[in-house]
């Protein structure tokens, strides 16, 4: 790949068409600072701006939210065809998301074609019409620059951007493309070739449609379906018939019948065609949730489903699928896999007829929608949030073993498939020399892709000569260049007693060694969930509270360690940071966060208050914002702390974080979640080379007092008499303001870091023997919900 230190990022960008697709692409651009231009075409009566503004404002109360803080739709400017148009010359970049209409969309960019700067790049959201048609007619310098960018809806959440070339498409600009969407929009990118809905909704669409096929033959229900195509093998929990629904069955309907038109030649083609119940749903009106029924509709609280027969929503009936929750807990996901392969019963025969006619279906594609197997694994897992492809899958299974089981089920394979086992090859993947390397057809072993700019932790791990010690519940890596990284190892990334102990001998150990500094991070989907309720929940059940006493404490000295480390420890954060995890954050020299990253102070919703120095610090924050001491000066500050813990408010994305006081002003936010611990790493290497000081000792924090304390209550107050919080919430909330306040002193006063950490260590302890609270952190680990008691 070229270097990219010449590539400059795009400042301003636009999109036409404001639909579904088009308003949010928006959204995202601007999520990434762009300036958008956003138009869509005059409405015949009324403002000339209706549709596009229309648009806009339901983007605004869309959930899960486009925008990721109260400042980017402000990035965008809106307007119409008829009378903005010329606003598009300052564009550097402009997507086309209108109607899916070759016709109009040719039209469109013979206009751009006369409107736009020979430098625009020009790009389609197309998904079903072909690229090279859509710029048919235009000059050779305007196909130049025009190709097909592909986004997956919701924009902001799904990582796969399918950027499409054509034969005259420049390379120079592809790659530019690619590695501004990678690093500045948070894209995982897949090049695909201009054929009938590219590759994962080909795939995926193959594989809804065969889903659907088995129930629709009166073979298994829609819940047996959706428990065997869900979580259990690594999709997501909307499995097969949510997903169908949250989609919408009219838009399937439409995707399905578009391909099965454009894919004469393909040998499965009938696969794609809509069955016969879905166009009679569609008829009916019934198109998933945006009509509040669809495979499934909510009666009340209760989830009915559809029979097909009547055409009525009735109770679910219950799986036959023999043990299924044994098999759901027969390990991680690749024995669960294997297990659900090998078993005897119905579960076992959908699986392997759905997974071996999948696998089947994927090859047939290799070389006419990608060159790869492993861009087709790719796009599934990004695009539909598979945590394994097809080929994935294949080697999980065992090489030998799918094409056996392919041949005595009569699926048909590609040539290219015999040729690999000819050679001797047993596996799409590998590693080479220690490198991780995928399968091509007619090739070999390729590397595969590897960015400056993104580290793989796992491939770490395995090289015992990276891991300078590890632990039952994590290890210490060498990332290079004198930068260690500490790795949670624990489930759900808990900071379990385990954890904590690790914390402080990796500090020692970089401390101690010819280091610059330390990372925090790991490769989970979340960087930590909090304390280990599990594990604290079992010495309070025992009764045993000087031991629970001794376990807060030392969270609170492991906090105080990482914070006043002599060398710099930096935070690379993604997912849900909560409780503890958050209380770790605040307290790193540097933060590095992915956009997607959920951070909040929780510990109200198991009955407790933040005890890991999260109460002291934001106390002492309130008062370092304030613009001088005064009383009137600090006391907003601390009321927004006290009202965003004592809500358990977590942030929906690290921008909002910052705003919420959880994230330093000046972190660093990745819109990449691959490229935090890279990223971390760089910031470590900063902050030694600058000469790095830890913080000095908080020896004067100022606090409020009771008159702060009686504001604090009296909001509890109304939050309980306005019926948004219970009494125990209200109680809860008191014993917050407590120690955010100083205790029982009668104004403000200076006080240093651990008489607040006593009285959070005090707070939290009197409350674990609360009977509301143990209800609460029952909940937690038996429901995995918060009660609200």
């Amino acid at each position: 790949m070229p270097h990219t230190l010449s590539y400059l990022p795009f400042r301003k960008a636009a999109v036409l068409g404001a639909g579904v697709m088009g308003a949010q692409i928006a959204a995202h651009l601007a999520n990434a600072g762009l300036e958008v231009i956003l138009l869509d075409i005059p409405p015949k009566e009324g403002p000339k701006n209706g549709i596009v503004e229309a648009a806009f404002k339901k983007i605004l109360k869309m959930k899960p939210a486009p925008f990721v803080d109260s400042a980017a739709p402000r990035r965008i400017t809106t307007g119409n065809f008829e009378e903005h148009f010329h606003l598009l010359k300052d564009a550097e970049w402009v997507i086309e998301a209108v109607i899916e209409h070759l016709a109009i969309k040719q039209q469109l960019m013979a206009r751009l074609e006369e409107t736009l700067p020979a430098h625009t790049i020009v790009s389609t959201n197309t998904s079903g019409l072909p690229i090279h048609q859509i710029a048919e007619g235009r000059s050779p310098a305007f196909k130049k620059r025009f190709l097909g960018t592909h986004f997956f809806n919701p924009p902001r959440y799904l990582k796969l951007l399918e950027i499409i070339p054509t034969p005259d498409t420049d390379p120079a600009l592809l790659n530019k493309l690619k590695w501004f969407g990678r690093v500045h929009l948070g894209k995982s990118v897949v090049i695909a070739k201009d054929t009938p809905n590219f590759i994962a909704n080909r795939i995926g669409t193959y594989s809804i449609m065969q889903a659907i096929r088995a129930f629709t033959s009166g073979e298994y229900t829609i819940e047996e379906i959706d428990a065997l195509t869900g979580t259990l093998i690594g999709h997501p929990k909307s499995a097969t018939f949510r997903t169908a629904d949250v989609v919408g069955l009219d838009t399937l309907k439409y995707v399905g019948e578009n391909l099965y038109q454009a894919i004469p030649h393909d040998e499965s083609r009938e696969a794609h065609r809509p069955p016969e119940l879905m166009v009679k749903m569609v008829d009916n009106g019934i198109l998933g949730a945006k009509s509040r029924k669809g495979f499934y509709q909510k009666v009340g609280k209760e989830i009915l489903s559809l029979n097909p027969q009547t055409m009525n929503y009735e109770p679910a009936k219950p799986l036959n699928l023999g043990d299924l929750e044994s098999l759901a807990k027969s390990g991680g996901l690749k024995k669960r896999i294997a297990a659900l392969y090998a078993d005897r019963g119905r579960a076992g025969a959908f699986t392997r007829q759905s997974m071996l006619d999948l696998i089947g279906y994927a090859a047939r594609r290799v070389p006419e929608i990608a060159d790869h197997p492993a861009d087709i694994d790719r796009a599934m897992c990004w695009g539909f949030g598979w945590e394994m492809g097809p080929f994935q899958l294949w080697d999980t299974l065992g090489f030998e073993r799918v094409l056996k089981d392919l041949q005595a089920a009569g699926i048909t394979l590609p040539q290219w498939v015999a040729e690999m086992r000819q050679a001797g090859h047993d596996a799409f993947y590998r590693e080479i020399d220690g490198q991780p390397a995928a399968y091509v057809p007619g090739k070999g072993y390729r590397p595969e892709p590897v960015f400056a700019d993104q580290i793989d932790l796992p491939a770490i791990s395995r090289r015992k000569e990276s891991v300078l010690f590890e632990r039952s519940e994590g290890a210490l890596l060498n990332l290079g260049d004198g930068v260690a990284l500490f790795e949670f190892r624990s489930k759900a990334n808990t900071l379990s007693q385990d954890v904590v102990e690790g914390v402080f001998q990796a500090i020692d150990y970089v401390e101690q060694h010819d280091f610059h500094g330390l990372v925090i991070g790991n490769s989970g989907r979340n960087f930590s969930v909090g304390a280990n309720l599990g594990e604290a929940g079992h010495v309070l059940q025992a009764g045993k509270f000087e031991v629970l006493e001794q376990m807060t404490k030392r969270f609170q000295d492991m906090v105080l360690r990482v914070y006043y480390a002599r060398k710099p420890v930096v935070t690379a954060v993604q997912g849900m940071v909560l409780g503890g995890g958050c209380e770790l954050l605040m307290h790193c020299a540097a933060n590095v966060a992915a956009l997607e990253s959920y951070i909040g102070l929780v510990e109200l919703g198991a009955g407790l208050i933040p005890a890991g120095c999260g109460s002291t610090h934001l106390a002492a924050r309130a008062a370092q914002q304030a613009a001088s001491d005064f009383p009137s000066q600090v006391q907003p500050f601390l009321i927004k702390a006290f009202e965003t813990i004592a809500t358990a408010k977590v942030s929906t994305s690290a921008r909002e974080a910052i705003e919420l006081g959880y994230l330093k002003p000046e972190a660093l936010i990745v819109m990449n979640a691959d490229r935090r611990i890279a990223v971390a790493k760089t910031e470590v290497l900063r902050l030694s080379q600058q000469g790095y000081m830890p913080p000095p000792a908080r020896k004067a924090i100022l606090v409020m007092g009771k008159p702060a304390r009686a504001t604090m209550e009296a909001a509890a107050y109304q939050m309980q008499q306005g019926h948004f919080a219970t009494a125990y919430d209200r109680f809860l909330a008191q014993k917050l303001a407590y120690v955010l306040t100083g205790g029982e002193l009668s104004g403000p006063a200076y006080v240093d870091e651990q008489y607040l950490l006593r009285l959070e260590r005090e707070a939290f302890m009197d409350l674990l023997k609360e009977p509301k609270t143990h209800e609460r952190v029952k909940s937690i680990l038996t429901t995995n919900k918060p009660l609200r008691n």
